[in-house]
């Protein structure tokens, strides 16, 4: 979907579930929001500029890594220009929170959008896009048949089998904190020392390095985020291309409490100067067209029932989610670090 339509297709549907107050656009024009970023500018920056063209509120950028635009707000304290935080994983959004660099300022409006598992109970932020971290196995060498659960990964049967992050990845943090949540810190404890016994190689690298060694034959199973997939099958590099389409996604644990999710996310800022404008574009960046963008776009599962999704996930198929509350993960992440450490999972 080209963003000059989705540009089209938002005028009128932006204003229509958050805002108390009209939009005045003539003092609009003059008036701002800035948004700090653990996005890449590619992945946020379209739908910022149909926002600006939509509503005339200028949008000042500034991207970064997730955990240094968080020292940066703490830095900066009352003194920062920043009105909104969208960054990656519910376990950073909890950071930002225990750190008191954000609000809760999420409007009754905005919380009726997005389901109550994929926002803070307390208001401080809410999921924008939803991502899938799944079991991914080579086409050629495991059948599906043979795969279950997160649990069953740690059996003897995947021994110098599996791939998978370092422990300092936030995304293996909050797998590892879903499962305390939902197993207990013994069980998965035990768990997390037979994955490590089951590793192939020592955790190296990102998502896609993980899919590559299992195109490569290093390992035959991988833990991956879907998006990530779904960025290698749609690249324009062929190596790969072929590696992402080598394997295919299994989804976990579909008898009983659903494949863990997780989100990218969005919060205002506790020194927000301009609430109102951050508010607005919260509510542009939940709007379905919005949504369904980022879903073509980067391959992620809006967080809005009934909106449109890629091919891509289409090709995937439909899946059970773990309805566990995000917040979980936060509130367990210590926790995990600490259980992933013991286990030696370096």
């Amino acid at each position: 979907m080209k963003i000059s339509n989705l540009k089209t297709l938002l005028s009128v549907s932006v204003l229509s579930f958050t805002l108390a107050v009209p939009l005045n656009t003539a003092q609009a024009s003059e008036e701002v929001v800035n948004v700090y970023s653990a996005r890449k500018e590619q992945l946020i920056k379209p739908l910022l500029d149909a926002f600006t063209e939509q509503t005339g509120i200028k949008v000042n950028l500034v991207t970064s890594k997730a955990d240094a635009l968080l020292k940066r707000l703490q830095t900066e304290g009352m003194n920062s220009p920043a009105d909104l935080l969208i960054t990656t994983d519910v376990g950073r959004l909890y950071r930002a929170k225990e750190a008191g660099v954000v609000q809760p300022a999420i409007t009754p409006d905005l919380q009726k959008r997005v389901p109550m598992n994929l926002q803070d109970s307390e208001h401080y932020w809410l999921g924008l896009t939803t991502r899938a971290r799944v079991i991914v196995y080579a086409n050629d060498r495991v059948k599906p048949s043979e795969l279950s659960t997160y649990e069953a990964l740690a059996e003897p049967e995947w021994k110098k089998r599996l791939c998978i992050r370092s422990s300092d990845n936030i995304y293996n943090q909050s797998l590892v904190s879903s499962m305390i949540a939902n197993k207990g810190e013994q069980a998965t404890a035990d768990w997390a020392n037979g994955l490590v016994k089951n590793f192939a190689r020592k955790p190296k690298g990102g998502d896609r390095d993980q899919v590559k060694a299992v195109a490569a034959g290093q390992c035959d199973i991988a833990v991956i985020n879907t998006y990530y997939l779904g960025q290698m099958v749609n690249s324009q590099d062929e190596d790969e291309k072929a590696a992402g389409q080598s394997v295919s996604v299994f989804w976990p644990n579909q008898s009983d409490r659903g494949a863990h999710v997780n989100v990218s996310g969005v919060a205002v800022t506790k020194a927000s100067k301009n609430k109102e404008n951050a508010l607005k574009l919260i509510a542009f960046l939940l709007s379905d067209e919005s949504q369904k963008w980022y879903a073509e776009a980067n391959n992620e599962y809006p967080v809005i029932d009934g909106v449109a999704i890629s091919q891509t996930l289409k090709n995937w198929g439909s899946f059970k989610s773990d309805a566990l509350n995000l917040s979980e993960l936060g509130k367990h992440n210590l926790e995990a670090v600490r259980l992933m450490d013991r286990a030696s999972w370096r």
